[in-house]
């Protein structure tokens, strides 16, 4: 007779050990790459913080490839020769380029050239538009509160003016009407004075008086402006400062001080 008892049975269990030990590295790898994101991005906002204005716009310039900065499609080979700086739909009315007026959405900021790349046109700072043409040293530019202003001055054996009168020479015709083409291309308003040097008035007989002088200077220049293609909606002032506000300081009969300034106003 067969036995159904099962109590010698042996009933054997084995469990599965993993040993501990390294887990591998690819967690380091991507925790690397974000503090290292993190320290660029914190960098990156301390360099924005501590840079002005003018310098930001020339990082978002340089990085923005559309932007047109000298665009040779009107046939000039040169600030004094056609519309050759900006593109007729670029059209900015502040400091920072942006365009206030009617725009198209998307790439209308884009496209908008600032005040400091009028004033690198103007100033001839590489100097290869110095030597293209030397009637830019007769130009000065700097960027204020108040906004860009153009100074046209005399020159040692070259003044812009016959002696202190309002007939003025062609060397000053083509300045200003250039000036103003340039400046045609963005939106700000614009401020224009005229100043003199100490004692401009005192070497004819009668003498003219020293305000009405200025003041007419700026006037004429204002009128060349507009040859050049500036609007005339946007002029905002035009005034006579005398012989006030001399740039040689200590030599007020200094030729320098015999200048008109034209200023593109910031809007705020």
């Amino acid at each position: 007779m067969a036995s159904n008892s099962t109590a010698n049975v042996t009933i054997i269990k084995r469990k599965k050990v993993i040993a501990g030990g390294h887990h591998g590295g690819a967690w380091k790898v991507a925790y690397a790459d974000f503090v290292t994101a993190m320290m660029a991005f914190f960098l990156l906002m301390w360099l924005l913080n501590a840079s002005d204005e003018v310098t930001r716009q020339g990082l978002a310039q340089y990085f923005s490839p559309t932007v047109p900065i000298h665009d040779r499609a009107g046939g000039g080979d040169g600030i004094f020769e056609g519309s050759s700086l900006f593109s007729d739909h670029s059209l900015a009315q502040n400091e920072t380029g942006a365009a206030g007026g009617p725009k198209s959405d998307g790439d209308a900021d884009a496209l908008s050239p600032s005040l400091a790349e009028i004033e690198r046109e103007l100033s001839g700072a590489s100097g290869d538009a110095m030597e293209a043409d030397p009637l830019l040293e007769h130009v000065a530019t700097r960027i204020t509160d108040e906004g860009l202003i153009i100074e046209v001055f005399d020159r040692p054996l070259s003044p812009l003016f016959d002696g202190p009168t309002t007939r003025f020479n062609p060397i000053y015709e083509r300045l200003v009407r250039m000036i103003g083409r340039v400046i045609g291309r963005v939106g700000n308003k614009v401020a224009v004075s005229g100043h003199l040097a100490t004692g401009d008035t005192e070497a004819v007989d009668p003498a003219p008086d020293p305000w009405m002088l200025s003041a007419d200077r700026a006037q004429i220049t204002r009128e060349l402006l507009i040859l050049g293609g500036l609007q005339e909606a946007r002029i905002e002032r035009v005034t006579g400062q005398s012989d006030r506000g001399p740039v040689i300081e200590e030599d007020p009969a200094d030729s320098r001080n015999r200048r008109i300034e034209i200023i593109l106003l910031r809007e705020f």
